[in-house]
């Protein structure tokens, strides 16, 4: 088996990762293609200026996996370098599961307001000179063992490793078509022609994966979604006072934001059920690779919405112009668990894909539970719960309590930083 032949299609959070993880078990013969030109791609939800890292989950597999991910952060500097930053995340509106999970966990918390005595006591998670407008009597808990990534930094150091290792990374080479003999796929072929020959192919092109090879009817797997995220550009005075604040990821609302990058930069999103691109049927990003011109814009709604929200929380960063938009697309799943396992029909195409925008905290140990997966060491419980055709016995809502509906993307109603709101 460590002989065959690997094609990873997409160098994101699931392809980078299942190619450092095959190599350090001696899998030899793997290739990286990239449909974009430039790495990081510009695009790509991996890329981006910072994810959250926590272990707040109702699942206990994946509050464990990230307590896994969460000690390669942090103690796996020769990979990760600095790109991990511990600030703590305070959440607030979770579930008592995810609290217990926590706990469970052996986390470092401090609970907020779930007792009279605590429940003035919130603003102790905030630097004193921060302006924080969360009411007295918010309940949630902060979890000192986690933070913020940042995700293009973190992507570009593991694919050194994974070159240096001997992986071989292809830019510019879109997928077009399966090259197959009696259902078995034995090559993939490019736009330009190219063929690259594979006994193993990977899909891992996030949300991309539902749209490149119609024939696998991946389309009803899972689906692609824009998510809309802004950025505040903040004075060094300003960054300052915000410097040394947790991640506040409230799960009543959606809302998210971060403490200042090293570039002074905030950064506020909104975990909603996103937008929709449907092209022939199939939903399909739409970025500043796709639309050069405005492929960077939000929908308005959202903006006047990130703008609300912001306000509930920093209520003098509301004030401030958004400096750069962005819509973050995520492959989204029905029951938001991964889709990682072979085609049904064709045992030669492995899944490995479906984040449901909540897989690149566990960049360190992804890959794992595909290499797992292809080697036929995975864990049953777990081939059944990531299964490419598995029984849909749930739907996620946890997006639900937004109050915003999934949408499809209305191209006459973009914001950009420039337009009043």
């Amino acid at each position: 088996m460590a002989s065959a032949q690997i094609v990873i299609i997409g160098a994101g959070c699931f392809g980078i990762s299942t190619a450092y993880h095959l190599l350090k078990r001696g899998f030899q013969d793997i290739t990286i293609i990239e449909r974009s030109n430039d790495f990081p791609a510009k695009d790509a939800s991996s890329n981006d200026i910072n994810r959250i890292v926590r272990t707040s989950y109702s699942d206990p597999f994946y509050a464990k996996l990230a307590k896994e991910a969460i000690q390669s952060w942090k103690e796996d500097v020769d990979i990760w370098g600095d790109s991990y930053h511990e600030s703590g995340v305070l959440v607030l509106g979770a579930s008592n599961e995810a609290y217990l999970n926590d706990i469970q966990q052996g986390s470092r918390l401090k609970v907020y307001g779930h007792s009279p005595s605590e429940s003035s006591i919130i603003h102790e998670s905030f630097s004193p000179n921060a302006i924080v407008s969360l009411s007295s009597d918010t309940a949630g808990y902060i979890n000192y063992d986690g933070g913020w990534v940042d995700a293009g930094k973190a992507t570009f150091l593991l694919t050194q490793k994974v070159k240096s290792l001997g992986a071989k990374l292809i830019l510019g080479k879109r997928a077009s078509r399966l090259m197959r003999k009696e259902g078995h796929t034995e090559a993939v072929e490019c736009h330009d022609g190219t063929v690259i020959q594979a006994s193993l192919l990977i899909i891992a092109a996030g949300p991309w994966s539902p749209s490149i090879f119609p024939e696998l009817n991946y389309q009803h797997n899972s689906l692609a979604t824009g998510q809309g995220i802004a950025m505040i550009q903040l004075s060094q005075e300003e960054a300052s006072k915000y410097r040394d604040v947790p991640v506040v990821l409230n799960f009543s609302t959606g809302f998210y934001c971060f403490p200042p990058t090293e570039k002074d930069v905030v950064k506020i999103a909104i975990h909603a059920p996103g937008f929709t691109h449907t092209i022939d049927n199939v939903s399909i990003p739409r970025t500043v690779i796709t639309h050069p011109e405005d492929g960077l814009l939000i929908p308005r709604n959202y903006a006047q919405r990130l703008r609300v929200e912001v306000a509930a929380v920093y209520p003098e960063l509301a004030k401030k112009a958004f400096s750069s938009t962005r819509l973050c697309w995520y492959n989204d799943s029905p029951d938001s668990d991964w889709i990682i396992g072979r085609h049904p029909t064709d045992s030669s195409i492995m899944f490995a894909t479906g984040g449901s925008g909540h897989a690149f905290k566990f960049f360190p140990v992804i890959g794992r539970i595909v290499a797992d997966a292809i080697q036929g060491t995975l864990d049953p419980s777990l081939a059944r719960k990531f299964a490419f055709n598995r029984e849909i016995t749930h739907v996620d809502h946890s997006r639900d309590g937004t109050g915003m509906l999934r949408e499809e993307l209305d191209v006459n109603q973009l914001y950009g930083p420039e337009d009043a709101i």
